[in-house]
């Protein structure tokens, strides 16, 4: 049986004690015996142990550990660095606060020998670090990266809901090398909680044609920490999803088949004012759905981000991967560092 090469990326920053979890974690999964895998750790400025837990996990991964020093501050940035670094015909992606499950990489094998694919995504189960509060509001799981999509084998098509997201999906280098990397100017920073970067490569591979799969078995578990569960945290992810969401749509040029005023979908104002009116009433009762209310404050706080975004807030989206070849340009400056 022909042998399947993967490189597992790995963006980190300042969380060394969860990135020792996360190697572990593929150490401790279930390897079919014609996948080759190797990891690469992205370190994006950590001032924290990150070198020393890389250095610490080398003689364990038997030299398939490599360790990519990334300057320019941001997820997109880190990712586009660990792609660049690395050669593989698959490349996984996973976040520094996730560990896999234990068949991870058989389900990674099974479908890329069984299906004409180009990139596959699968589910994100929260690992909690607290009891979730009363308040947090179901429709919003993806504020702390919360991903079910079924349980069954499903196309991302036109009717699929969501979008590949990048803290769990595997994607061929060949779809990189055609239609570039992750946006640079989206994607978390360590001052801003801009997202849409995973919508901006989404809507590309849907644009390339690319064929792919969510994989309900392809499960990751992503660590919560109470920081992420406060009601401030909440309002300012959606407002800056809403920016990122804003940027993009203005980039791509608006939907035809909706209605905008000043720039924003005309069924954003009527959401939002709902919310507002929702809010008001619910502070009125004794009794109310916690979570109800929220998700409709948080209504308000999106259109608020997406009218930002859409008429203020514009700085250049870019694309492109760093290149240690001719077929990929150079965006950024990747530094390959060895442990010793």
């Amino acid at each position: 049986m022909k042998s399947l090469t993967l490189d597992v990326v790995i963006p980190t920053y300042n969380r060394s004690d969860m990135l020792r979890r996360t190697l572990q974690s593929l150490l401790d999964a279930e390897m079919p015996p014609d996948l080759q895998v190797a990891v690469a750790v992205v370190d994006n400025n950590s001032k924290d142990a990150t070198r020393e837990t890389v250095h610490e996990f080398m003689s364990a991964f038997n030299g398939q550990l490599k360790y990519v020093f990334e300057c320019e501050q941001g997820s997109s940035a880190a990712l586009n660095a660990g792609i660049a670094a690395t050669s593989s015909e698959l490349v996984g992606m996973i976040n520094d606060d996730e560990e896999v499950d234990k068949d991870w990489f058989n389900q990674i094998d099974r479908m890329f020998r069984t299906g004409d694919l180009d990139f596959i995504g699968g589910a994100c189960l929260p690992r909690w670090e607290v009891v979730p509060p009363s308040w947090l509001p179901d429709g919003y799981r993806g504020v702390i990266g919360w991903v079910e999509n079924g349980d069954e084998l499903t196309p991302y098509d036109d009717n699929f809901n969501g979008v590949l997201m990048g803290g769990n999906c595997v994607v061929k280098r060949a779809v990189f090398e055609r239609i570039g990397g992750y946006a640079t100017s989206l994607g978390r920073t360590d001052k801003k909680l801009l997202s849409g970067e995973d919508e901006d490569f989404y809507l590309r591979l849907r644009a390339d044609g690319a064929r792919g799969i969510y994989v309900p078995g392809l499960i990751i578990y992503h660590f919560v920490p109470a920081t992420r569960l406060t009601k401030k945290y909440y309002r300012s992810w959606c407002f800056w999803c809403a920016v990122s969401l804003a940027m993009l749509e203005r980039e791509r040029g608006k939907k035809q088949s909706l209605r905008y005023i000043f720039n924003v979908p005309r069924w954003m104002f009527k959401s939002a004012t709902n919310g507002m009116i929702t809010v008001a009433a619910s502070r009125l009762m004794l009794k109310r759905d916690e979570a109800q209310a929220f998700s409709n404050e948080l209504n308000v706080w999106y259109f608020t981000g997406f009218f930002y975004g859409a008429n203020f807030y514009k700085p250049q989206i870019t694309t492109q991967l760093p290149a240690e070849s001719q077929s990929l340009t150079v965006a950024t400056k990747i530094q390959s560092l060895d442990v010793k």
